[in-house]
C-alpha cells in the first residue's frame, strides 16, 4: 500500500466519520469519540423498538393468558421480523413470531400472517419450551431459534454462530423493553 493510497482511506474513513457525528451541541470533543458515541448510540436503539397499538394489545392479551412477560414477547417478534406479520423467511418459517408450517399447525395456527393467531402461537411454544429448560430465558430462546432437539443433544445452547447471536439480540431487545417500561 503506497502513502497516497494510506492517505485516501483515511481521509475516505473521516468522511464518513463525520457523517455519523451528532449535532454540534452533543458533540464530544474528540471525532473519534464522537463516531464511537454516535455508533454506540445506533447500535443501543436497536435493542427495542416501538410497538404498533394494535399489535401490543394482542401481546398484552397473549402474555397474561400464557403466564409470560409481555417483554419478551416483544423482544421475540422484534427479532424475528421486526413486527411484520408478512415476514416469511428464507427457510419458509412464517409471520410475526416466524412459526414454521409445522409448528404452527402443532399449535393449532392456521394462519400464521393473521396477526393474533401467529402471537396465540408463538406465545404458547414460547411458554411450552421456558417450562422444559426451568425458566431459563437464554435456553428457551436458543430452543425457538435452532429447536428443541439441538439444545437437547448439546446440553445447553447449541455452539451454532446464528443461534448464539439470536440469543443475545433477543436478550438485548428484552433489556431494552424492560428499562423503556420502568421509564
Amino acid at each position: 500500500m503506497t502513502l497516497e493510497s494510506l492517505q485516501s482511506t483515511l481521509q475516505r474513513i473521516a468522511e464518513i466519520r463525520s457523517r455519523f457525528e451528532p449535532a454540534p451541541a452533543a458533540m464530544p470533543t474528540q471525532a473519534d469519540g464522537a463516531f464511537d458515541s454516535a455508533l454506540s448510540q445506533a447500535l443501543g436503539n436497536y435493542g427495542s423498538a416501538p410497538v404498533p397499538t394494535d399489535l401490543d394489545a394482542l401481546i398484552q392479551g397473549q402474555a397474561a393468558e400464557q403466564g409470560l412477560d409481555a417483554n419478551l414477547i416483544k423482544a421475540v417478534i422484534k427479532n424475528e421480523s421486526n413486527f411484520n406479520p408478512k415476514a416469511v423467511s428464507p427457510v419458509g418459517a412464517q409471520g410475526l413470531m416466524q412459526l414454521m408450517p409445522g409448528t404452527a399447525a402443532g399449535l393449532g395456527v392456521k394462519n400464521s400472517f393473521d396477526a393474533a393467531q401467529n402471537i396465540q402461537g408463538g406465545s404458547k411454544y414460547l411458554k411450552g419450551l421456558l417450562n422444559k429448560y426451568n425458566q431459563d430465558v437464554p435456553m428457551a430462546l436458543a430452543a425457538y431459534n435452532a429447536g428443541p432437539g439441538a439444545v437437547d443433544r448439546h446440553h445447553g445452547i447449541p455452539p451454532y454462530q446464528e443461534t448464539t447471536r439470536y440469543v443475545q439480540k433477543v436478550m438485548q431487545s428484552y433489556q431494552a423493553y424492560q428499562t423503556a417500561e420502568g421509564s
